[in-house]
């Protein structure tokens, strides 16, 4: 039998969604035809590895199932999709789905709960009217099931061409339903070219311990440990959004990271990523937090006349905002403020952001300055605009070293350098391997201060940074103007009475035209 390559399963699984399209949203259906390919890998995994051991052991069922009880996951034979797709027909066919899914984290309490008790299964039921009415409902999860029971979904690992084709096809279904998805799809993707861009400026090395305190679906996290280069990593990420968080589980999994601690809650209210009472140090942080996020921080409770606060950042206990408090509205600085703050004595951290944090004032820019003058700040690096899903508006990307070597600062303005494409720009290949070499040279100290490649890359010494009063705004830096070519006015009017002369006599032709039909 022929191996079943990535493309295979990327189109089979784009064509389960034919199910959905049309009737729902993207930012619905999404979850549920993620969460019926998690199952499937699931079941399949389980029949490729029970019929090993019934091959080891001449046979013998009961010994394959005390065998099965070790391996990474257990699938209840009423968990197990064949015991869907065989019940496909029934009446209350979303009902048994939402049973195999809760049965099949009780199996696997300690892989599929949180820390908290919640399931990862637990915001999604295919039992919901979201799916239309019952009937409507039933006749599309059969569809859904009949779908992922084609052999061009066959996931085990023995008919597979590649260990890591699973994860690729549920990262290749998450930036489809992004496209898809519009302005709610920054919520839980980060562009792939952006996530390899990220993962090479700050690249780990093996050993490291990774995170990703706002994580999303986990796609930027596991760019950065695959850019490790070994499989000497450890994974760390949070997740505000129960529904995301639950496909970061998944990601985790599929992508072969059984080990990696995806936490569910509020990063900067509730963080939990700790060790003791203490915030987790890390090697490397990464992020794209959502941008300028309103009512980030205080909470205040009111019941009756009674008025208690939950969470302040004026005294957070952990004291991540020493620097000072970010503006309610604006909480950008908020997440980088963590980010620094969890980076370990080597650490460093990489965060796409919106230009303004580069330039806003008040309290945003005293907390700018301070990082500044700790000489916390490597790098600044403009990017085109129309990258994000769900926004249009050009971003950053801020590079923090604990390790820096110089006082200088670095400024790349790369936004020119993308493709167009009809709906989302996308950064080439080389676009990210010019960026990335021009960092690395400067972080390997071989550029001066002074302009390093005309119209792209900028020095800035620490005397500009405060000329400028730690304005960080990248045209301060980088020369982007474009002078207009000069205008020869001779030949501009030699152009001008010829388009006149040629207007003259087609005006000619056309009244002798006129005449001739008038005639």
């Amino acid at each position: 039998m022929a191996k079943i390559t990535q493309k295979d399963i990327n189109d089979a699984v784009w064509k389960a969604c034919d199910t959905f399209r049309g009737s729902i949203d993207p930012s619905v259906y999404k979850d549920y035809v993620l969460t019926m390919l998690f199952l499937k890998y699931l079941s399949d995994v389980h029949d490729d590895k029970m019929e090993g051991y019934l091959a080891k052991y001449s046979g013998d069922v009961e010994r394959a199932k005390r065998a099965m009880q070790h391996e990474r996951f257990i699938v209840p034979e009423h968990s197990h999709f064949k015991f869907l797709y065989d019940s496909r027909n029934e009446a209350n066919i979303g009902e048994l789905i939402n049973i195999a899914l809760a049965d099949l984290e009780e199996a696997n309490r300690e892989k599929l709960y949180s820390e908290d008790g919640a399931g990862i299964f637990q915001n999604i039921d295919f039992n919901n009217s979201k799916l239309g009415e019952p009937k409507d409902k039933n006749t599309r999860l059969k569809n859904l099931l009949l779908d992922f029971n084609k052999d061009a979904l066959n996931l085990r690992p023995s008919h597979l061409d590649g260990n890591d084709i699973i994860g690729g096809a549920y990262m290749f279904l998450i930036e489809n339903f992004a496209s898809d998805a519009g302005k709610k799809a920054g919520e839980f993707f980060t562009p792939k070219e952006v996530s390899t861009l990220i993962a090479k400026l700050t690249k780990s090395k093996p050993g490291s311990r990774i995170s990703d305190p706002t994580c999303g679906s986990a796609s930027l996290l596991i760019k950065a440990g695959e850019e490790v280069g070994s499989d000497n990593f450890s994974l760390y990420g949070q997740e505000a959004n129960g529904s995301t968080w639950a496909l970061a589980v998944m990601n985790m999994f599929l992508h072969g990271f059984d080990n990696a601690t995806i936490r569910w809650g509020d990063t900067i209210r509730n963080p939990k990523l700790k060790e003791g009472d203490a915030l987790m140090k890390f090697d490397t942080v990464v992020a794209n937090p959502p941008f300028s996020l309103d009512k980030w921080g205080k909470v205040e409770d009111k019941e009756g006349d009674k008025t208690t606060v939950s969470y302040d950042p004026e005294t957070d206990k952990y004291n991540r905002f020493w620097r000072g408090v970010p503006p309610k509205s604006k909480g950008d600085w908020a997440f980088i403020s963590h980010m620094i703050e969890t980076l370990n004595e080597h650490g460093k951290a990489g965060v796409v952001v919106p230009h303004g944090v580069l330039f806003r004032g008040s309290s945003e820019g005293r907390i700018r300055q301070r990082t500044i003058e700790e000489n916390l700040l490597e790098a600044v690096i403009g990017l085109p605009a129309n990258l994000f899903f769900g926004t249009g508006i050009p971003a950053a990307i801020l590079i923090f070293n604990k390790q820096k070597t110089s006082n200088n600062f670095l400024f790349i303005d790369a936004s020119k350098h993308y493709e167009s494409a009809k709906n989302q720009n996308r950064l080439r290949e080389s676009d990210i391997e010019h960026i990335v070499n021009t960092y690395r040279d400067f972080a390997a100290g071989k550029l001066q201060p002074g302009v390093v490649e005309d119209k792209f890359s900028y020095v800035a010494t620490t005397d500009e940074i405060q000329e400028n009063d730690f304005n960080l705004n990248i045209p301060r830096y980088v020369d982007t103007f474009e002078e207009e070519a000069e205008v020869d006015i001779a030949e501009v009017q030699n152009e001008i009475e010829s388009l006149e002369k040629e207007l003259s006599k087609v005006q000619g032709e056309i009244e002798v035209y006129l005449k001739q039909l008038i005639a």
